[in-house]
């Protein structure tokens, strides 16, 4: 089966693109990581100006309504520029916001980019509980407003900034989605998982090829175009089940775009290391910032273990096995 982009939805893969490459995002990036939004606030409003996160809002509240694969398309983008900041968690939070009270109270200034939210189960850690106004949590009670969070902790990816919510806050849902809210985080975590691979690949060809060794480029040894090789057939087996399960939203099959996608995207990161040499491990370079998101991504919104038994049970494989 072939999954091809329509002309609409490559023109809005190459609108924000064009955006975000004029943006400048790897000082963006640096900047957030020290807990300075300013620059990214401002992304922030121009990414929801291009409508990614209407995509994720009903039209009832100023959405453009649930729209998967396009939402997967901004994604990728998202995820081969390193943009920083909750952005899954956002698009979580729209999907967990499903009683009509918050809904309406919230979801508006969510899909207009005037505030950003972050989601997590109660006890776990938040993405950037000290830049988001909507602080989501869950437990049996009930969907609340965290009132506040704790302090910032460090995590693999510099940008992706750890805070524990409050306990209490007000209850918004007793009963909320949160299948259906995990189900659409894992897809857009696929799809920025994907991007960044791309980009790592994008960016560890251009510079085999600038780099010489024995007179003669990098890239030019067979043992580096193997490695190069072997990425890029990672990722191309990746992309199709990313929007193949963005056109069907069943758990299962987002669960296995999301191992794949993560795991292509820590292959690809793994040669672009190697292929780097001693450069690759500098903070200063930015390779380091797409090298760091891509081994954050792989435990976001369920680890591999997690995910995996998802697809087993999509498959009515875990019965079986415990029979």
């Amino acid at each position: 089966m072939r999954f091809l982009l329509d002309a609409e939805q490559r023109a809005f893969a190459a609108s924000l693109d064009a955006m975000l490459t004029a943006a400048g995002t790897p000082a963006v990036v640096r900047e957030w990581s020290r807990g300075e939004h300013g620059s990214g606030r401002a992304l922030w409003r121009r990414i929801a100006a291009a409508g990614v996160f209407a995509l994720a809002v009903p039209e009832a509240y100023e959405g453009a309504g649930l729209r998967p694969v396009e939402l997967a398309v901004a994604f990728v983008e998202l995820g081969r520029h390193a943009v920083p900041g909750p952005l899954v968690e956002t698009v979580a939070a729209a999907a967990l916001l499903a009683a009509p009270a918050p809904a309406k109270r919230l979801l508006a200034s969510l899909a207009a980019g005037e505030a950003m939210a972050t989601a997590a189960p109660s006890g776990s850690y938040a993405l950037d509980g000290d830049a988001a106004a909507v602080r989501l949590t869950w437990d049996a009670g009930g969907l609340r407003l965290a009132p506040g969070h704790g302090a910032v902790r460090p995590s693999l990816d510099p940008a992706r900034r750890l805070t524990a919510l409050a306990p209490g806050g007000e209850l918004l849902d007793p009963a909320p989605p949160v299948e259906r809210a995990v189900t659409l985080a894992r897809l857009a975590v696929s799809a920025q998982a994907l991007g960044v691979g791309l980009a790592l690949l994008d960016r560890t060809v251009a510079y085999v090829r600038q780099r010489t060794q024995f007179g003669v480029p990098v890239g030019s040894f067979q043992a580096v175009q193997h490695r190069l090789a072997d990425a890029r057939i990672a990722l191309e087996f990746a992309r199709p089940l990313v929007f193949g399960a963005a056109l069907s939203m069943a758990p299962a099959e987002v669960a296995a775009a999301k191992v794949t996608a993560c795991e292509a995207a820590c292959t690809t990161a793994r040669t672009a290391l190697q292929l780097h040499g001693a450069i690759g491990y500098t903070a200063e370079y930015d390779l380091s910032l797409w090298l760091g998101k891509a081994r954050a991504l792989r435990t976001a919104w369920g680890g591999p273990g997690e995910c995996r038994a998802t697809v087993l049970e999509g498959l009515g494989g875990l019965s079986g096995l415990k029979g």
